[in-house]
C-alpha cells in the first residue's frame, strides 16, 4: 500500500516534485563543482611544490647563505694573453655554490636518523660562470652589478656583469646550472621531477663516474645530445641520458654524480641541501621539530611552508575556491534544503482533505506521516542524481577548457627560491609556472552528494510530517465547507 500510494501521488503531482528536486540539484552540483575545482587546484599546487624539490620529498634542510658584505669576495677570472697575440680566444669558468652554506656530508646522516624519518639524501646546487672571448692582457673584475658571491664564491647571482681593466676585450658572459645528486638514492631529491626521455638515468655504481644527465631544454638550446661530452671547468663528461622536466622548469640544466660536483666546487664532503621523506605525512611538523631541535644552525622547510608562498593566480582561485567557495555552497545547501522543506510542506496543506480524510478512514498520524517523508525522501533522491550529473556535467567542462593558471613562485628576499627551500640551479629572481587547471571528482565526492539527497529529502520530509500530523480528520470536512 505504502509503494502504492507513493507512486500515485509523485506521478500526480509531478510538478511539485521537480521544484523540489530542481532545488536541492542546485545546491547538491555547486558542491560538486566546487569540490572538484579545489582538488583540482590542491593537485595543481603539488606539481608547483614537486617542481622545486622533486617527488616525494616533504620537507628540506639548508642553511642559510652568508650575509653579502661580511668579508666576501667578488670572483675574479684572470685573463694572460700572450704579448704577441693580442687577439688570444680565452675561456674560464668560475664554479660556485648555489643559494646556500654548505653543510657537512655527515648532516645527512644525522637527519636520516631523526625520529619519523623514513630516507634523506643530500645534494649539492652549482653555478658555472663561462668566460669566452677574445682578451688583451689584463683582468676581467665582476662589478657586482649582476650580484655579488658569498665567500669562495657562494650565493652568487647567474647573470653577473662585468669589465675588463687594463686591455681591451670582446666577451661573453654565461651561466648554467648543474646539481650534483647522490646516484644510489634517485628516488629523492629534484631529478624525481623529471622524466628520462633519451638514453639512461645514472646507474647507482657511478658514484664518481664522468657521466651526465642533461635537460631536454638545455640540450636543445646547446645542441646537446646522449653520448656526447660537455665540459665543465675543464672536465669532460659524457651525456648518458637527456631527462624532461614534467611540470615548470628543470632543477637544474645539468646534472652529475655528487662526488663529481665536490671535486667541481673543491668542497670534498659537502652538500648545500638535504631531501627528507617522512614515514608518516601526518608526523610532518614533529619531524621538523626533531631536526631543528637536533642539529642546530639549520633551516627546515615542509612543503606547507612552500604552498603558503605560493602566489600568483593558483594561489588567488584556491583561496576563492575555498573560502568563496564553501561558504556559498554551504548558503545554497541551507537556501535549498529550506525550500524543499516550505514547499513540502506549503504541499502538505494543500493536501489537508486527502489527509483528514484517511484519518476518518483509519490512518493513524504515524502512517501519515512516514507518507509524507518517503514522498520528500524520493525527491530528494530525484535531485540528488539530477544534481550528480549536473555536477559531473560541470567538472568535466572545467577539465575539457582546462584554464591555464599562473603560479609566481617567491623572489629572492628569503622566499622559496633566494632562500630556505631553493631548488638547485634556481634563480634568485621570482619567476612563473603554468600550470592547467583540472576538476577531477572522486568517489568520496559522490558519495557526500547522495548523502546531501538523502539529507536534503530528510530535512524536507521533516517540514511535511510535522503538518501532516497536525492534521485532524475534522480539517478535512472544514476545508469541504
Amino acid at each position: 500500500m505504502f509503494f502504492t500510494y507513493l507512486r500515485r501521488e509523485l506521478r500526480r503531482r509531478r510538478k511539485a516534485a521537480l521544484v523540489v528536486a530542481s532545488g536541492l540539484a542546485l545546491g547538491i552540483a555547486l558542491v560538486i563543482i566546487v569540490s572538484s575545482v579545489s582538488s583540482g587546484m590542491s593537485k595543481a599546487q603539488d606539481k608547483v611544490l614537486e617542481s622545486l624539490y622533486g617527488l616525494g620529498t616533504d620537507m628540506t634542510v639548508t642553511k642559510a647563505a652568508a650575509a653579502s658584505g661580511s668579508g666576501t669576495q667578488r670572483p675574479r677570472f684572470e685573463f694572460d694573453a700572450k704579448d704577441n697575440d693580442d687577439d688570444a680566444k680565452q675561456s674560464s669558468d668560475r664554479v660556485m655554490v648555489q643559494g646556500f652554506q654548505t653543510l657537512s656530508a655527515t648532516t645527512v646522516d644525522k637527519v636520516g636518523t631523526q625520529d619519523g624519518v623514513a630516507d634523506a639524501v643530500g645534494g649539492l646546487s652549482l653555478t658555472v660562470l663561462k668566460v669566452d672571448g677574445q682578451f688583451k692582457r689584463g683582468e676581467f673584475k665582476q662589478n657586482g652589478t649582476g650580484g655579488t658571491a658569498g665567500p669562495g664564491g657562494r650565493g652568487g647571482t647567474t647573470q653577473p656583469q662585468g669589465e675588463v681593466r687594463g686591455g681591451g676585450a670582446s666577451f661573453d658572459v654565461n651561466s648554467y646550472t648543474v646539481y650534483g645528486t647522490d646516484v644510489t638514492k634517485q628516488d629523492l631529491g629534484p631529478l624525481t621531477s623529471s622524466k628520462i626521455t633519451k638514453g639512461r638515468a645514472f646507474k647507482a655504481t657511478e658514484t664518481d663516474a664522468k657521466v651526465a644527465v642533461v635537460d631536454a631544454s638545455y640540450a636543445k638550446e646547446k645542441k646537446l645530445a646522449v653520448g656526447k661530452t660537455v665540459t665543465v671547468s675543464g672536465t669532460k663528461y659524457k651525456i648518458v641520458g637527456v631527462s624532461t622536466a614534467d611540470s615548470g622548469d628543470a632543477a637544474a640544466n645539468l646534472y652529475i654524480p655528487l662526488k663529481q660536483a665536490q671535486t667541481l666546487a673543491d668542497s670534498k664532503n659537502k652538500v648545500t641541501t638535504v631531501y627528507v621523506k617522512a614515514a608518516d605525512s601526518q608526523q610532518i611538523d614533529h619531524v621538523k621539530s626533531a631536526i631543528q631541535k637536533n642539529i642546530s644552525g639549520t633551516t627546515v622547510t615542509t612543503s606547507a611552508d612552500l604552498a603558503d608562498t605560493v602566489s600568483g593566480s593558483l594561489s588567488t582561485a584556491s583561496d576563492l575556491a575555498s573560502s568563496v567557495g564553501k561558504w556559498l555552497s554551504i548558503a545554497v545547501l541551507i537556501a535549498a534544503f529550506l525550500v524543499a522543506g516550505l514547499l513540502t510542506s506549503s504541499a502538505v496543506s494543500r493536501r489537508v482533505r486527502e489527509f483528514g480524510t484517511l484519518k476518518a478512514l483509519g490512518w493513524k498520524s504515524g502512517r501519515v506521516t512516514r507518507q509524507v517523508v518517503g514522498e520528500a525522501l524520493v525527491n530528494g533522491l530525484m535531485g540528488g542524481v539530477l544534481g550528480i550529473a549536473v555536477g559531473l556535467a560541470g567538472a568535466y567542462v572545467v577539465t575539457a577548457i582546462s584554464p591555464t593558471l599562473t603560479a609566481q613562485l617567491g623572489g629572492s628576499g628569503g622566499g622559496m627560491l633566494g632562500g630556505g627551500m631553493a631548488g638547485p640551479g634556481r634563480q634568485a629572481a621570482a619567476k612563473s609556472l603554468d600550470i592547467a587547471l583540472t576538476a577531477p571528482v572522486s568517489l568520496s565526492i559522490i558519495l557526500i552528494a547522495v548523502a546531501l539527497a538523502v539529507a536534503g529529502g530528510l530535512i524536507a520530509g521533516a517540514f511535511g510530517g510535522w503538518r501532516a500530523s497536525r492534521l485532524r480528520p475534522a480539517d478535512a470536512l472544514r476545508r469541504v465547507e
